[in-house]
Formats: structure tokens, sequence, C-alpha cells
């Protein structure tokens, strides 16, 4: 079971839909006209529209998967003063004296250019449970990161 926002379930539906309705569609139409030009055994086209349903198909199954178990969090019942799934994180690098913003998220929400990290990710296992003022250490590959929780807020 996954847990996700409203949103980031949407989102997945209508990757899904697109996959299924647009892009199978356009690559079962390549396979049919490259069946269409003849022998098949050298046959390029055929070959690379194969390969190409082969992985469209794998993402559908993929994305089905994840959508059947798949739990949507009620937002309204979530409360602000803990670090959980949906927080939205203000924290400074007591290192470097910077501040960041990240949205605990699921793994397959996750976007580092939208703010939002995987709650599998070093960080957001570090910042769980943590409150505001709480100072936590966590490894990552540059080395330890000393991060101070400065507020917490739902996503």
């Amino acid at each position: 079971m996954e847990y996700m926002s409203q949103e980031g379930y949407d989102k997945l539906v209508a990757e899904l839909r697109e996959l299924e309705n647009v892009e199978l569609p356009r690559v079962r139409d390549a396979i049919a006209e490259a069946r269409d030009k003849g022998d098949l055994s050298e046959n390029f086209e055929y070959h690379a529209a194969k390969r190409e349903q082969g992985r469209l198909l794998s993402r559908i199954r993929f994305k089905q998967k994840v959508l059947a178990g798949a739990r949507v969090i009620d937002m309204s019942k979530l409360r602000s003063d803990g670090v959980q799934l949906l927080s939205k994180v203000e924290i400074v690098n007591m290192n470097n004296n910077s501040r960041m913003s990240y949205t605990i998220v699921s793994p397959h929400e996750a976007s580092i250019h939208e703010g939002k990290i995987s709650i599998k990710s070093p960080i957001a296992q570090a910042l769980l449970g943590r409150r505001v003022g709480d100072i936590v250490e966590v490894r990552v590959p540059a080395g330890v990161m000393k991060l101070r929780i400065e507020s917490i807020s739902l996503g």
C-alpha cells in the first residue's frame, strides 16, 4: 500500500490514461504500418515499434499496480505539529546556513525541481516525527548534514 496526495494520485491516473489512450494506439499503428511493408525479419521499424510497445505495456502495468495499492491521504486529518507524509518542512543546513523547503511525498510524487522529496530519502527519514526546533544529523553522499527544523506546515 502506498499513501499519496490527491494531486499525486490524479497525476498518476492522467499519466496512465495518456499511455493507454494516446501512446499505445500510436505504437500499435506504427506496428501495423511496418507490418504492411512486408518481410518482418529485416524490418527495423517493426522491431523498434515492438520494443516500444513492450516498454509502454511495462509502464502501464507498473502504474496500474501503483494505483491499485494507492491510498489517498485525507489532508483534514493531518496535523502540523510533527513531520510526516505531506508535511512541508523548512529547514536550515547548519553547516552552511542555507535555507531549504521540502514537501515530503510518496516516492511516485517526488520531484526535486518542485521541492518534493521521497519519504524514503535519507533527509525525509531523519525528519519524520521531529518537531520545530529539533536538530537532526543526516548522512548523505556528501557527508553528514546538520539540519534545524524551522517550520512545519501541511503541503
